[in-house]
Formats: structure tokens, sequence, C-alpha cells
């Protein structure tokens, strides 16, 4: 039921509509990890605005091993780009917390990357007379894996609304390369996939949340546990309504 070229041709839309009401002739600044979603994010931006107008920001923390992958992207869409090598920023933050007597733990060191990089994406885009995209897509939002105030920032989201199916069929659409579109996403740490992690697949989840259905009542009940721990992610921040 997913009409590829009608999506596509509406995100591109929305992208050029959204920037000319809130950043007319600016520029969209997008994180490239060398994965699907920011390869696609970085395509339609291209699509929409042209490739003049997108910034690629590759930000290593200290040795990456896919960086190439990365490279590729920004060579094969011809963008302008930027290498932000983060671990300095990260090994002093870690530093800074244990001086002062902070026991860290394991998701506060797997948490910081994502979101020093999002401040570094703010400082660049400011910088650039930019705008930051959002890279996340709908399956990842569903159940929280994304990191708050990290790569779940942004100032507009395309793939917010797509599964991972559906934004794997933009990214073949949009012809990027078959590597990265398909490539297996990884947290870059314990060597283990996303789905690993997760303890269930990316098409298990789809099917789940377009179509209602599961069959394994154990995964269906650790996807509904997931998204209700992690709705509040994708809410506005609570505010004490004040009352005069």
């Amino acid at each position: 039921m997913f009409d590829v070229k009608q999506t596509t041709e509406d995100i591109v839309n929305w992208i050029r509509e959204w920037f000319e009401n809130n950043g007319k002739g600016c520029n969209a600044v997008v994180g490239i990890s060398g994965g699907k979603d920011s390869s696609v994010v970085a395509a339609l931006c291209v699509k929409a605005l042209g490739k003049d107008r997108v910034i690629g920001v590759l930000m290593p923390n200290g040795e990456q091993s896919d960086i190439d992958c990365s490279k590729q992207l920004v060579a094969h869409l011809g963008i302008p780009y930027f290498v932000c090598n983060v671990k300095k920023s990260v090994d002093g933050a870690i530093a800074a917390l244990q001086e002062a007597g902070v026991e860290l733990s394991r998701q506060t060191l797997i948490n910081l990357p994502p979101r020093i990089r999002m401040a570094t994406l703010y400082a660049l885009s400011q910088s650039k007379n930019g705008r930051v995209a959002n890279t996340c897509n709908l399956s990842e939002d569903w159940v929280g894996y994304s990191t708050r105030y990290g790569d779940a920032a942004g100032d507009f989201s395309p793939l917010g609304k797509l599964t991972v199916q559906e934004v794997k069929q933009v990214g073949k659409y949009l012809n990027l390369p078959i590597n990265l579109v398909e490539k297996v996403p990884s947290d870059g740490l314990s060597g283990k996939t996303d789905e690993d992690n997760l303890g269930f697949t990316y098409a298990v989840l789809d099917r789940y949340i377009r179509d209602g259905v599961c069959e394994n009542l154990e995964t269906k009940a650790r996807i509904d546990r997931l998204h209700t721990l992690n709705e509040f992610k994708l809410k506005p921040i609570p505010c004490f309504e004040y009352q005069p």
C-alpha cells in the first residue's frame, strides 16, 4: 500500500515549504552517519533545496570504522561537508563529571556522544545559516531507540512518520548506493546491531506499527512496554500552567 513515488514527492514539497516558512534561504544541516536514515534525509534535502544548500557533518568519536560510508554518501550527493571529531569534547565532559565526583552509568556513556554531536550540529548550523535535520524514523521513535536531545533532536523531521521498511524504499527510489540503504545499524559500542539490542527485528516492529499484527506475544508485550516507557520523548516538555 506504500506509494514510494508519491510519498517521496510529498516529503520533498514539505521540506521546501518548511524552509520557506521557517528559514527562507537557510541551509539544511545533516549529521551524516553513513546509515540509511541520514543518507535518505540528506538526499531528500538535496532534491528539495539543491546540493549547495545541504551541509553534511561527519562526527566521528575518535576512530570510526565505517566513516568511509559517510564519505561515500557526501561524494554521491556532491554536497559540502565538514568532519568534526567529537572525541575531545566527549572525553572532556566525562573527565569534568568524574572530577566532580559523579560515577557515570553505562547508559550515560552511551548517550553522551549523541548529545555532544547534536550540540556540534547546532553550533555549526548557527554559524552556517542553517536548520538542523532530525534523522530519526517512526520505528525508532516508537520504541524510544534514540537519545533525547541527541539524535532525537532537530528542527525538522522528514522521516519521523515513516517506518524502517518505508525509509529503505525511499532510499532505493532516490537511487542511493544500496550498501548505505541496506546497511545494518549498530550502536557502535558493543558490536551489537540495533535489532540485537531491541530484541526483535524492525520488520516485525514495522508490521506491528502499520498492521497491528505481532504473532509472538512476548515480543508484542516488549514493544508495547518500550512504547509506553519512551512515549514522553516525542512530546513537548510538560509546562506548569500558571494562572495569575
